[in-house]
Parts: structure tokens; sequence; C-alpha cells
């Protein structure tokens, strides 16, 4: 971001980006909180601060900002800050419910994170921070007292693509115990603009499968996260480029590098293949296409495009699918495409469950689908 020092200095921040940082419940002492005197570096912003109460106030040091404003998934529009004879900015909102969500500031017209939260979303341009409010009871995406499996990245060079690539694997609690066991694989695709990364760092996947494995609702599997962003600045233009590319780089690459890597199933009944938005797109494109490879196939708020092209035989996959399975939020901007693909498969003939709900296209949705998913399979 070649812009930010010429920000910073705008705007008169003094503290270091990270610094300060706080999720948990408690108070900042007031003395953190006061100005420090003339001559000496001002105290470090704590933003967010999460009071026992689930209010949550949000700051920003930007003594010569005009206007600063907020924005977030827990709140509806923009919410303004208001600034102190310090220059300090701050806003209390809330309470607000246990979850994961993502926000911004907007200050005097340009959006950016949060400088005192450490927490981002992974992305390829990250634009969001991130504000985690913990439940009581715990939800299904915290972490929780039971056996925790391991997250391992992998590079790897991508001979389809002649490019370096990488890839996340998640691997169940007990992985390493018997080493004779063979695990069945969950292939899961993020959407436009997030990574491989994503997943695991924000969308909680790794700790959504340890706690569904420990309540016994889901089997223990391995789970691959690959970048979906495969097509290259020259390709051309279009969704089908981009699933090509990426399509190629999961058989002739990816998908290798985990079979000679991890213990997994020999067939497609221990395959799955799922993604959210793109990825969904592109879940459904090769699992349909490629029923041989796949017998458990889903797509969450997916960019699903001309879904009658999907399906050259009706009965050959029927009779290959264990499960075909779409969901998508009633107020999602894609929830027509996936009505319409709905209504395509039925005419088709083909067996699958649609899955409408609550919500927009969000991670708050999605972390749900991947919990409602994954008991399904295997």
């Amino acid at each position: 971001m070649p812009r930010l020092p010429v920000l910073l200095y705008r705007w008169g921040w003094r503290s270091a980006p990270a610094a300060g940082f706080a999720q948990t419940p408690a108070v900042a002492p007031a003395a953190e909180r006061k100005a420090s005197g003339p001559g000496s570096r001002a105290a470090p912003v704590i933003s967010p601060e999460i009071m026992a109460d689930r209010q949550v106030t949000f700051r920003l040091r930007a003594p010569n900002a005009k206007a600063v404003t907020l924005s977030g998934q827990f709140t509806r529009g923009t919410t303004t800050m208001s600034k102190d004879d310090r220059g300090l900015w701050s806003v209390t909102v809330g309470p607000v419910d246990p979850g994961i969500y993502e926000y911004s500031l907007n200050v005097d017209g340009i959006a950016m994170i949060d400088p005192s939260n450490r927490e981002i979303k992974p992305m390829r341009a990250p634009r969001t921070s991130i504000l985690e409010i913990p439940g009581e009871p715990a939800l299904l995406h915290d972490f929780q007292a039971v056996p925790h499996g391991k997250v391992t990245l992998h590079w790897y060079a991508s001979k389809a693509l002649g490019r370096r690539r990488a890839l996340q694997v998640y691997t169940p609690p007990g992985y390493d115990g018997d080493l004779s066991a063979r695990f069945p694989t969950l292939y899961l695709f993020h959407g436009s603009g997030d990574n491989e990364a994503t997943w695991v760092a924000h969308g909680r996947a790794n700790w959504i499968l340890d706690n569904l494995i420990a309540q016994k609702r889901a089997k223990p599997m391995i789970v691959v996260m690959l970048d979906g962003h495969a097509a290259t600045p020259s390709a051309a233009a279009g969704r089908s480029s981009g699933i090509a590319a990426f399509e190629r780089d999961l058989l002739e690459d990816a998908m290798p590098l985990v079979v000679a890597s991890y213990r997994t199933g020999e067939n497609a009944l221990s395959r799955a293949i799922v993604g959210l938005s793109m990825g969904g797109g592109q879940s459904l494109t090769i699992g349909l296409t490629h029923p041989g490879l796949f017998a458990w196939v889903g797509g969450m708020s997916s960019a699903v495009g001309n879904g009658a092209s999907l399906v050259s035989d009706p009965a050959a996959l029927n009779r290959q699918l264990k499960l075909l399975w779409i969901a998508c939020g009633k107020d999602d901007s894609l929830i027509k495409a996936n009505q319409d693909f709905d209504v395509t498969l039925t005419a088709q003939g083909v067996r699958h469950e649609f899955v409408t709900t609550e919500g927009n296209h969000s991670w708050p949705v999605w972390r749900r689908y991947l919990a409602d998913f994954a008991p399904k399979l295997f």
C-alpha cells in the first residue's frame, strides 16, 4: 500500500498499528487511555475493546481527520465516530451478538482497516478487520476444550499453471495415531478475493471440524483448501476461463500432491468437494463434470452460471453421486441463480438437496453451511 505513509502523516497517527490490541471483555485501565504529557509518546490505542455486556468500543487516533465512520457486519449502514480534544475518535456499539464479524473504518472518504487491531481477514488485498465475540456457551466455530487437528501449509510448483501455488491441509485429531488408517478428503474452496488461508483464519474450518468430530457429528476427515485464483492476468476474461485453469491445477497438481502426502481414501466415495460463491461455481462445475472423482458435491451461495451445461447424463450422475447439496441465503445476491439451478436440476431429474436459509452473502452464513454440510459426508 504505497500511500500508507502519506495517510499516516496526514491523519496524525503516532502509535504502532498493532499496539494495544484487545479482544477480551476487560476494560482498559484509565491510565492507558489518559493522554501523555508534553513531549512524551502517546498512549497505545485500544480498538476494539469488548465490554462484559458485549458492547464494543472502536477507537482511532487521527487528529487531522475531518470525519470518521465505522461500518461492519454487526451494524446497519455506517456509524459516525466522534473526536475528543486529543484527536482520538471513538464510538461504542452493541451489545453485539456472539460471532465473527468484518468491519472497516472510513477516514475522510478513504476506507481502511483498524490500525490498532492485528486481526485482519486474509485476502489477496486485505481491506477488513475482524471483531470476534465468543459465545457462552461456545459456538461451533469457537476454540473449545476438545482434541484439535493440524493445519499445514504446502507450497508447490504447479506444472499446469507454470507458477508457484499454495494450499492448506487440515488433518483431524488422531491422524498421527494409527498410521495404517486412511481418511476421506473434503476439498473446500473460498470465494472471490480470498485465498487459501481464509477458510482457516476467518472461516474457522479447522475448529468447526474439531468440534463436530468431538461431538461425533462428523467423521474425521482431511480438508484441503486451495487458492481459487488460478487464471493469470493475461488469461481470457470470464468465469469459464478461471474455472478451467483452477480445474487443471486441482486435478493435475494439487490432488496428486495431497494423495502422495496424506493417507487419503482411494475412490470417489471418500472424496467430497464444496465451495462458496466463486468457489461454489468451481466445486459444482468440477464435481458434476467429474462424478468419478467426487461422490459428494456441494455449493454455498454459488456463482453457478449456466447450470444446464453441467449435467450431460442425469441417470449416470444419480448413480454415481451420494449427495448433491446446494444452499443459499434468502437475502443473498445470488439467490435467483441458485433457485434457477434448482429448477434446472429438478427438470433434468437430478437428485439433490436445495436449502434456503436466512442470511446474505457473508461468512456468518458460510460457517453455518460448513457445519451443516460436513455431517452429511462419508
